[in-house]
């Protein structure tokens, strides 16, 4: 039998004995890609599915007596207060802390929790915690303690928009409009961008304020010349009407533009475009404004390219020119603008609540003790029909016989009546 061979001793190894053999390299021999690929969404889909689906939520923790909910309070209290007394705390740690103890209805403790935050020298600027802190006064309905704090944030930070444009809205929806309106006008004394401006303009427009609109513009053009600022400038006064002004705001453009070595091409065309726009008919109304005809072909030019507020505000504009006479023969032309005005609204605006006001404004304008128009009577309770509101309509009806007792209103008036089926009605009527 042969004998093994001896093992080399440890202080005759040879290179070849101290080598690590290493496993031999596995050689791909197909390189094309598989045809099912798996995605990293597979992967990490499949490992939440691997995971153990018994582990289930603590039970909610019923407190019993204020003992336990004392004792709940002071150990949340103590992680939060660990949260916050870390160095690489947050804002949201601190909003949470304040947000929990608002729910627990310690308003003042979570007003000292946002103090607190402001006095770290790393969030004292930060104007997400400024919003966050007056957003929690006014949940509270502490508009003192709000006010203070929107204070507070527009010193420190008057260059951002945001905390202006929230401290404006509070005061709006409070019904502080003369409060909104000093904080827009110390917002503009910080010289905003056009952002700023809209706010303001946008404010000013939702309450109709049209002259205090175009003095905001006025200054709006002259702190940001702009094409655009001159083009929304000029458009707000050609939908009040004021094309005249709207053709000169143009001009006026391009004049300032040619000084500063800008463009002045979209100007001047604009400014022609709004030159021939004013023929025939703004000229006509403003030469004659009793020419109903005139009117008539502006509003109806005006229903097919403008707004509808555009549009209100031109048949606003025509039933403001009153015939100056109470004689019917003048206000068989004019009484169809009043009509046309009720249509328009409601059944191009959809407003009937709209439609059945001018109804009613006409009829208060009309002089019955002198001469009525059934026409509108009639439509006005058709209206109101329209509207199911019965008793409404009747009410009209009575009013037209009491007031103007015409063949056509009883004829309509005992039409309504039997179909309503009140037959007894009818022939008292």
């Amino acid at each position: 039998m042969a004998a093994a061979p001896a093992r080399p001793s440890p202080g005759h190894l040879t290179q070849r004995d101290t080598e690590a053999r290493l496993p031999r390299a596995t050689r791909v021999k197909n390189k094309a890609p598989s045809p099912i690929q798996i995605t990293a969404e597979q992967i990490i889909r499949d490992a939440r599915g691997c995971q153990d689906r018994s582990t289930k939520r603590p039970p909610r923790r019923k407190i019993a007596d204020l003992d336990e909910l004392s004792e709940y309070r002071l150990g949340e209290r103590n992680l939060f207060e660990e949260k916050v007394g870390r160095a690489d705390c947050g804002v949201s740690a601190w909003v949470r802390y304040a947000r929990w103890e608002e729910q627990q209805g310690d308003l003042a403790r979570g007003r000292s929790v946002y103090e607190r935050a402001l006095r770290v020298p790393a969030q004292h600027r930060d104007h997400a915690l400024w919003v966050k802190y007056a957003e929690f006064e006014m949940r509270s309905r502490a508009v003192s303690h709000a006010r203070n704090v929107w204070d507070r944030a527009v010193a420190l930070l008057p260059r951002v928009d945001q905390l202006w444009s929230k401290y404006a809205h509070m005061e709006e929806m409070l019904g502080a409009y003369a409060n909104a309106r000093q904080v827009f006008d110390r917002w503009m004394a910080w010289h905003p961008g056009t952002n700023g401006w809209d706010a303001y303009i946008r404010f000013e427009t939702r309450y109709g304020e049209t002259e205090r609109t175009r003095a905001l513009y006025e200054r709006l053009v002259g702190e940001h010349l702009l094409p655009d600022t001159f083009k929304r400038y000029a458009e707000f006064e050609a939908k009040h009407g004021e094309a005249e002004r709207a053709h000169q705001l143009y001009q006026r453009a391009a004049e300032l533009f040619a000084a500063d070595g800008m463009d002045p091409a979209p100007a001047v065309d604009a400014a022609v475009a709004t030159n021939k726009k004013m023929p025939p008919y703004e000229d006509a109304v403003r030469k004659n404004p009793l020419n109903y005809d005139a009117w008539f072909e502006y509003l109806a030019h005006e229903e097919t390219v403008g707004s509808k507020d555009s549009v209100r505000d031109m048949y606003e504009r025509a039933i403001a020119n009153v015939p100056p006479a109470e004689e019917k023969r003048y206000w068989q032309r004019y009484i169809y603008l009043w009509i046309n005005y009720a249509l328009y609204e409601e059944l191009d605006a959809q407003d009937m609540g709209r439609a059945r006001e001018v109804y009613r404004e006409c009829l208060k304008l009309t002089p019955h003790k002198k001469f009525t128009f059934a026409k509108v009577w009639i439509m006005a309770a058709q209206l109101e029909i329209r509207r199911k509101d019965l008793t409404a309509a009747c009410r009209l009806l009575g009013n037209a016989i009491g007031m103007a007792p015409k063949g056509k209103i009883f004829k309509k008036y005992i039409e309504m009546e039997m179909r309503l089926g009140n037959v007894d009605r009818c022939r008292t009527l």
